[in-house]
């Protein structure tokens, strides 16, 4: 039966409640019995469906972010997407790990507590055959443990996703998560008890012809501080336009004060032919449009910006500036 009746069920309805055919006690019993729902203590379902759609909106932000870094530090195409977020207990997520594994234990500072990143045999094995500069597809025949030099090459990968695993959280927490260890076998990769509640987040990592999974293991006990702010009305009121503090503006100053750029500075211009371009020799002297007398103009980019007049300083060829340009102004007036 649909949820709004119709008038014709209403009446055939009202018409059995009189007739006997219907007891109301019956209806009221059943309503009862709907309300009870079975609960596995030996399963807890901490993280709620809204929980888990949040953590999925984050990492879907994580995996366009992995994906552009990939892209550029393997020099192939990358294909990610995030498959699912689920809970379970960490007993189910550490029996699936096949041995040998490749375990990031990862400290998710400001939060108490460590995250797992579970990285595919296929997957390392193909990243790393990449920055040696080889094709990008798996050359492993069988399961092996990394050699010291795979070993530091991986771990300088999954540093690289720690990092940009900032930037998805930011509007929840500032996190400043650091890799504490890698582990090979998961039966050393303990971080909490075998029935504590985990969020599983699985991204599905495609790197030429190789296929295979990033699991991203986050314990009920970590994100629980910050499980009230992992809801969608918080993330999306969050993600909005919001004004910067005082601190914030200033440490952003100090970065764009840092930013080197380019600037230039417009001798002269003169119109010769091709021929007269190519007998040119050392020594030659072009007339530009330009008297010595003149102003300079003087461009950041290829945006004129100020005037100068030339000069020497220290021996070396200088320009000394005369006049700024304000936004919009016209050069030629």
């Amino acid at each position: 039966m649909s949820d709004v009746m119709s008038q014709s069920e209403i009446d055939d309805l009202l018409s059995a409640l009189n007739s006997g055919d219907v007891d109301v006690a019956e209806i009221q019993e059943e309503k009862q019995e709907k309300r009870v729902r079975k609960y596995d203590f030996l399963r807890p379902d901490k993280f709620a469906k809204e929980h888990l759609r949040t953590l999925e909106v984050i990492h879907e932000n994580f995996s366009r972010l992995l994906n552009n870094f990939l892209s550029g530090y393997l020099r192939t195409f990358i294909e990610i997407e995030v498959l699912n977020a689920e809970s379970l207990i960490y007993s189910e997520f550490a029996n699936a790990i096949s041995n040998p594994a490749i375990l990031g234990i990862v400290d998710f500072s400001p939060l108490e507590g460590q995250v797992i990143i579970d990285v595919s045999s296929d997957v390392a094995f193909t990243m790393i055959e990449r920055v040696l500069g080889g094709a990008a597809a798996s050359t492993m025949a069988e399961k092996r443990t990394l050699t010291e030099i795979e070993m530091t090459l991986i771990r300088t990968i999954i540093m690289k996703f720690i990092n940009l695993l900032k930037e998805p959280w930011s509007n929840i927490i500032e996190l400043r998560p650091k890799l504490d260890t890698i582990e090979t076998n998961s039966q050393f990769a303990q971080v909490i008890s075998p029935s504590e509640s985990v969020a599983l987040i699985t991204l599905s990592l495609k790197i030429g012809e190789t296929e295979g999974m990033i699991n991203l293991c986050y314990p009920h006990h970590v994100l629980e501080p910050i499980l009230s702010n992992l809801s969608s009305k918080l993330w999306f009121t969050t993600t909005g336009k919001k004004d910067l503090t005082d601190e914030e503006k200033e440490n952003l100053e100090k970065q764009v004060q840092k930013t080197r750029i380019d600037m230039k500075v417009e001798l002269g211009n003169s119109m010769i032919t091709v021929g007269e371009m190519l007998q040119l020799s050392r020594g030659d002297v072009i007339v530009l449009d330009k008297k010595v007398s003149d102003s300079l103009t003087v461009k950041v980019g290829d945006r004129p910006k100020f005037t100068g007049v030339p000069g020497k300083k220290n021996n070396n060829i200088a320009v000394r500036i005369t006049e700024v340009f304000e936004e919009g102004e016209d050069l030629d007036g």
